[in-house]
């Protein structure tokens, strides 16, 4: 039998690792034998291949990195050893991903690598801006307030994009529900009416023979048009990988109507966020603006901050390059950076700004969804109703009502 066990030595050092015996009490002897005082053990569980597997393929999701942040701040906060915190939130966390990397990083830690630099080994997990702002704690001594500013910011933006995931998936069920009741009507029932009009000599009424059509279209090139679309999916997916083909795309992203402005406000929220932050944290201002620039999500703000970026190291202040992009930055926005500039409370006015664009959001997302409902409700009715006519028109024919 394997155990996973946490032990601590007679000076109080945390240790821990996997030990073979024929029971606890076995390991608990083996352990105490190498003045290893338990403190955790727990027997290794042997998975199937497939959940092997599937670990690789469980991804390290939002919410798990807010709960992670969130307990790392509260137990680092607790003055609890950094060592042993980490090898708590190991025993506790259900994330198979997550998990094994906490371990890496916990004995990376008690090596002697600071928490920033073990967090960077993994970029696919803690992006650039959580690396800059644990180690920005770590140099001014305030970890753990950079934690707590980490945790907040991180559910701040799970919020935000809980929200819009929460926008999309009533449109995209209507429009699911409308398609799969044209193909079954298209499949399954119109074809049977078709056959039984034929034999009674009865003409097709225009929209019958229009969805029927449709199906039979489907039917002999629905494969060739599932190629083309895939093929046209992947192209996209290929040309936005590119550096042009990014740049292309998320301009494209912030000049399409309504889309545009709510795409421009999310930006602006999480630039102001991540700048708040990333100085309240202590980050000097220009290292805050390159870190932003890498988080930001679009290829036009990322490169309009790195030229604020080279400004503010000049000797311009950012209110004075955000100016020049106006396309960019809306007056509103620039006119907060100078009364933050002018007052020396920049992290706190930005803040306030990101506040102000996230209820903008909240409520722009809220009248896409009034404007959205009414007008799927109408496409449903029709798309219902036109399928409905097309079925009953025939039937009656047959009956003979018309």
């Amino acid at each position: 039998m394997k155990f996973n066990y946490q032990a601590r030595t007679k000076t109080g050092e945390v240790q821990m690792g996997v030990i073979e015996a024929s029971s606890r009490e076995a390991a608990i002897s083996l352990l105490r034998r190498h003045d290893l005082y338990v403190t955790l053990l727990e027997e290794e569980v042997k998975r199937p291949v497939i959940a092997r597997e599937i670990k690789f393929l469980k991804k390290t999701t939002m919410k798990d990195l807010v709960l992670f942040t969130r307990q790392l701040s509260i137990m680092f906060r607790s003055k609890i050893p950094l060592v042993e915190t980490l090898r708590t939130m190991y025993s506790q966390t259900q994330n198979p991903n997550l998990r094994e990397k906490i371990q890496k990083i916990s004995e990376e830690v008690q090596g002697g690598t600071l928490l920033s630099a073990a967090f960077s080994h993994y970029p696919k997990i803690f992006s650039p801006f959580y690396v800059s702002m644990v180690k920005s704690g770590e140099l001014s001594g305030k970890l753990s307030g950079c934690l707590d500013y980490l945790a907040d910011y991180l559910e701040s933006q799970y919020r935000l994009t809980q929200n819009i995931k929460g926008a999309l998936i009533y449109p995209m069920l209507v429009l699911a529900m409308a398609i799969l009741m044209l193909f079954f009507a298209s499949f399954f029932i119109l074809p049977q009416l078709k056959a039984a009009l034929m034999e009674s000599g009865a003409e097709l009424p225009t929209i019958t023979k229009l969805v029927i059509n449709f199906g039979d279209f489907i039917k002999k090139w629905g494969w060739a048009l599932i190629l083309i679309l895939v093929g046209l999916i992947s192209l996209l997916i290929q040309y936005r990988k590119t550096k042009e083909g990014k740049k292309v795309t998320d301009n494209i992203l912030i000049k399409i109507p309504l889309i545009g402005s709510l795409s421009k406000m999310i930006y602006l929220a999480r630039l102001a966020e991540d700048l708040s932050t990333l100085v309240s944290g202590g980050l000097p201002i220009a290292d805050a603006l390159g870190t932003s620039a890498n988080t930001i999500g679009n290829n036009s703000y990322k490169e309009a901050i790195l030229k604020t970026r080279e400004d503010v190291r000049r000797g311009e202040s950012i209110s004075y390059s955000f100016s020049y992009f106006p396309e960019l930055f809306p007056p509103m926005f620039t006119q907060m950076v100078i009364v933050g500039e002018k007052t020396g409370r920049i992290d706190v006015v930005l803040k306030e700004v990101s506040q102000f664009y996230q209820k903008e959001i909240d409520r722009d997302i809220q009248n896409l969804i009034s404007l959205l409902e009414p007008a799927m409700i109408i496409f449903l009715g029709l798309g219902i109703g036109g399928i409905a006519v097309s079925v009953i028109m025939p039937l009656y024919k047959m009956m003979g009502g018309f």
